[in-house]
């Protein structure tokens, strides 16, 4: 796996621990056994062959499964909570994360948490890289794939927002067009949200959507419509004190279709939880 991945014998050994001449002859020796050539040995990188594609990719595959293996005996083994990591998008931490979070401090004072806020792509590559244990994020944009299990949270309605006093009226509809001239922000947009505002603008020739700021930090974008005409899209659970307080109004969008959120957990299959995370999973304001 590891020259696979460095495509050099010499910093593969020294990843590893192991001298070049001994690596080369594992390499080798495996070679000899599988009856495959697994990689191409050039002048410059060592390139696996299709073979070696194929037995890398089972490598890795045995590799994870091992280390499940391990944690999930220690776990077994101790029967208690212990430290996680996990991730979530920007409107679940500016909606329900925040009290969760409060709460397993009230109840676990003891236990170390790490949270990473980004969008569904990034998030995935760490949960990929084992960085994090899950995600919470807008799942829409999620690739279909096999070892990644899904559970849906409960939708959040969503609009267009600005600030009080916006030239935009608040007691009466008004069109996308005119929204979009004030300048939209909000964080990134699934494909299927941005196509159909897109065909909204222009029904004739729907193009690439143009967003005045596109962002991952709610309190940010919040901060911006407070203090200018931009016009924020965003969950109204995400926007709860300003729209109490008057700061922010919703707008009457003629034509605009329901706007919900579409949240979930994303966990790779297979893989058993730390008990803290299933806590934590446990807490979260899943689906009915």
């Amino acid at each position: 796996m590891v020259v696979a991945d460095r495509r050099s014998f010499a910093r593969a050994a020294e990843q590893v621990h192991v001298s070049q001449p001994a690596l080369t002859r594992s390499i080798q020796a495996a070679e000899a056994e599988l009856g495959l050539r697994l990689f191409d040995r050039g002048t410059q990188e060592v390139l696996t062959t299709p073979a070696g594609e194929f037995v890398v990719a089972r490598a890795r595959e045995l590799v994870f499964n091992s280390r499940c293996l391990e944690r999930d005996v220690e776990l077994y083994a101790n029967r208690e909570l212990g430290d996680t990591a996990f991730g979530c998008g920007p409107f679940p931490a500016a909606t329900f994360m925040p009290s969760l979070l409060a709460g397993l401090r009230r109840d676990f004072p003891h236990i170390n948490l790490r949270l990473k806020v980004s969008n569904w792509e990034l998030l995935l590559a760490r949960l990929r890289d084992e960085d994090i244990e899950f995600f919470v994020a807008d799942t829409r944009d999620l690739p279909t794939d096999a070892t990644l299990k899904l559970r849906p949270l409960r939708r959040q309605p969503g609009g267009f927002y600005v600030r009080s006093g916006h030239p935009l009226p608040v007691k009466k509809p008004v069109g996308l067009a005119q929204i979009w001239r004030y300048g939209v922000a909000t964080v990134r947009l699934p494909k299927e949200v941005r196509l159909v505002v897109s065909r909204m603008l222009d029904p004739a020739s729907p193009a690439a959507l143009s967003l005045a700021l596109e962002c991952d930090h709610v309190d940010l974008l919040k901060a911006v419509a407070l203090e200018s005409d931009t016009v924020l899209a965003a969950p109204q659970s995400a926007l709860a004190a300003e729209i109490a307080a008057g700061t922010l109004r919703q707008l009457s969008v003629t034509g605009l279709p329901k706007l919900e959120s579409n949240m979930g957990i994303v966990t790779l299959r297979g893989r058993t939880p730390s008990p803290m995370a299933d806590l934590i999973i446990r807490r979260l304001p899943t689906a009915v």
